[in-house]
């Protein structure tokens, strides 16, 4: 039987401050805006986080049943590859975070829209929906779009678009260009993440028939999408603190995008993919706190 160990290995716990990145940005952008809702925020990150676990646990059953996961590949061993989670548990499992995960989209949305058009809900509503056929669809079922190169796209959509403008609009209503510049800067670091994975498992990834972006474009064509994502987001960054406040401090907010952009260099660097794994850590983490930087600049500087 699975022990609570298996499932936090599992959950994947590391993956955790990338997917609220984008809540926190959007909660910041609130702050730009007018004013954040603390509700529906924290709302707002509860979903974020049961559907980034439930996509963990989906991308764990999917590749291993695609036979994805073994001896060859470079990332860190999952639950039902090697045993310690049966198919049957992590399906079970899959069910009541995608129930866990739906509930807590429905009260988000109603706390977010009271008074608001019905085409409102209606477009959330299949936001919501969305999320969760996303979060499982990655590797699962008969056509996953992981396996099509097309996870570059839905990671930018959804961890960039979809987090940071929704979490801003069920706050104020309203979508306005630090939304669009900040929805930018947390999607493409994200896909940048996902790049550096799938840069990391290329060749079983390739062998296995799952064709990433980064199997298709190859090792160069895959580090030069790389210093696009994050050179572009620490662009639209900058123009974002910039629009955010008149104080000269708010430049501060700038450390954590110039740290990735220091690791540019040392990704071109690297030939062995297992080394890549680092990188991938401190980007998703860099995104984590380069969120918490904007958050704090709108909030404690202001205008």
């Amino acid at each position: 039987m699975a022990s609570v160990k298996d499932w936090i290995e599992a959950a994947r716990l590391r993956t955790l401050p990338l997917a609220i990145s984008g809540i926190i940005a959007g909660g910041a952008v609130a702050v730009v805006d007018g004013k954040i809702d603390v509700k529906i925020t924290l709302l707002a990150v509860l979903t974020a986080l049961l559907l980034q676990v439930l996509s963990n646990f989906a991308n764990d059953f999917g590749d291993s049943e695609k036979g994805t996961d073994n001896e060859h590949r470079v990332g860190p061993e999952r639950t039902v590859q090697s045993g310690a989670i049966s198919a049957k548990q992590m399906k079970s499992a899959m069910v009541m975070t995608s129930v866990l995960a739906l509930a807590a989209g429905v009260w988000l949305i109603v706390e977010g829209m009271l008074g608001m058009p019905v085409m409102g809900w209606i477009v959330f509503g299949l936001l919501g929906v969305l999320s969760i056929a996303a979060a499982i669809m990655y590797t699962v079922g008969k056509r996953p779009y992981g396996y099509m190169g097309l996870g570059d796209l839905m990671v930018f959509v959804f961890f960039g678009l979809v987090s940071v403008l929704g979490t801003a609009y069920l706050n104020n209503h309203m979508v306005s260009l630090s939304g669009v510049l900040m929805a930018y800067v947390v999607g493409a670091l994200s896909a940048g993440v996902l790049n550096l994975n799938n840069m990391r498992d290329a060749e079983n990834d390739k062998a296995s028939g799952k064709n990433t972006l980064a199997t298709k474009l190859g090792e160069m064509g895959a580090k030069r999408y790389h210093f696009f994502l994050i050179t572009s987001a620490t662009l639209a960054y900058a123009v974002s603190l910039e629009l955010a406040t008149d104080f000269s401090l708010k430049w501060l907010g700038l450390a954590p995008a110039i740290l990735l952009q220091k690791d540019l260099l040392a990704v071109f660097k690297t030939k062995e993919k297992a080394k890549l794994d680092p990188f991938l850590k401190k980007l998703a983490i860099g995104t984590f706190l380069l969120s918490v930087a904007y958050l704090l600049v709108v909030t404690l500087i202001g205008k």
